[in-house]
């Protein structure tokens, strides 16, 4: 918990506790916040303030809702926070503390809490967010998680959703560097999901952090998701969309990520992929191309990593037959009755030297009897 008066912590409680029931009150959203904020500057102020005052700003229900004593339900919730926050890693973060993100602070709709656990200094540095689909190929969770990894060794914090697929892997690669990670969450931060995702989300609770705009308890609502996307785009100075399908969820990301003045990137991929075709259209509006991270770091003013030894070749040790089947194979995906026909191999063969290279990593099986290289 972040303490602006450690000498005196019954105050600081209050003031947190002002905070939390505000967000609280029924009727008062993010913009009737804002303007009660301005109006009588703290949340104590608010509730200090009589039903007259009040009813020049707010209707007469939430300005009697104001007024009257804290609500049982609320009260509870209360103490399930400071339950919460006696944990040291535990964090909650009012729009009026210095470690809140300064960034988040430009929003047209800012949060008016953070809950946190883990490294709350993250969510003020310097970051790039990765997002994508979900259900992502080989190729593009390996993508994402090369990029976050050497963004995050360039001091770039990653910040992306904690979903399945591209999220994940942003994530997995942002822990390889000193600039670490930060999980939004669509529920509250005492809550995960995916359950898939448990164990990442621990660690990123201990190596980084994961934040939540949500009360503790929230689950995971469909609404929730679209909302807290403005959040990863809003606290970083640019995103990068590894893989998304035309109507994916990514492409809001990058949609609010240029309202609020941010630069977008987008890696291509082939005319035939269907987790191409956002990235595709990003690039067509206007979205950087890139194909390596210096197309990132360079833009940013960030040092590029032309310095940093190139990973060899993973391919080297392939037998002669296996690297033709490669070579053979491109990165388009191609069906084994087409790929058989380029290298003319026996269909018994060739569905062996597949699986081989299969379960070494170098293709993977899509749907639709269809493979696809994987570059490492």
């Amino acid at each position: 918990m972040q303490d602006t008066d450690p000498a005196n912590p019954r105050r600081q409680a209050e003031r947190l506790a002002a905070w939390v029931r505000l967000e609280q009150t029924p009727g008062v959203g993010v913009v009737t916040a804002q303007r009660l904020l301005a109006r009588f500057s703290t949340p104590q102020s608010i509730f200090s303030a009589s039903h007259l005052a009040l009813r020049e700003i707010v209707s007469d229900s939430v300005a009697r809702a104001l007024c009257e004593p804290m609500p049982d339900a609320c009260a509870a919730y209360l103490d399930t926070v400071f339950d919460w926050l006696a944990d040291p890693d535990h964090h909650l973060l009012t729009f009026d503390d210095p470690a809140f993100p300064p960034l988040l602070r430009e929003l047209a709709m800012p949060p008016l809490l953070l809950y946190a656990c883990g490294r709350v200094a993250l969510l003020s540095a310097p970051a790039v967010a990765i997002v994508g689909s979900r259900n992502a190929t080989g190729q593009g969770a390996a993508n994402a998680r090369a990029f976050a990894s050497a963004l995050s060794t360039a001091g770039l914090t990653i910040v992306s959703g904690l979903a399945l697929g591209i999220d994940a892997s942003a994530h997995d690669g942002g822990l390889r560097g000193p600039g670490s990670t930060v999980a939004v969450t669509g529920t509250g931060a005492d809550r995960i999901y995916p359950s898939r995702n448990e164990a990442l989300a621990r660690r990123i609770a201990q190596e980084g952090c994961v934040v939540s705009e949500y009360p503790l308890g929230s689950g995971p609502t469909p609404g929730n998701f679209p909302r807290r996307n403005r959040l990863i785009s809003g606290m970083c100075c640019a995103v990068l969309v590894v893989e998304a399908a035309a109507n994916s969820g990514s492409l809001i990301t990058a949609r609010l990520a240029l309202d609020q003045g941010r630069e977008v990137f987008a890696i291509p991929g082939s005319i035939h992929a269907p987790l191409s075709k956002g990235c595709h259209i990003l690039i067509r509006e206007g979205a950087t191309l890139v194909d390596c991270v210096d197309d990132i770091l360079i833009p940013l003013r960030v040092a590029p990593l032309a310095t940093l030894a190139r990973q060899p070749d993973s391919s080297a040790s392939l037998h002669a037959a296996q690297r033709a089947l490669l070579d053979a194979l491109g990165y388009d995906p191609v069906g084994a009755d087409a790929l058989g026909a380029l290298v003319g191999c026996d269909p018994a063969v060739l569905a062996g030297r597949l699986l081989a290279l299969e379960l070494a990593g170098h293709l993977e099986r899509l749907p639709g009897g269809l493979f696809q290289r994987v570059k490492r």
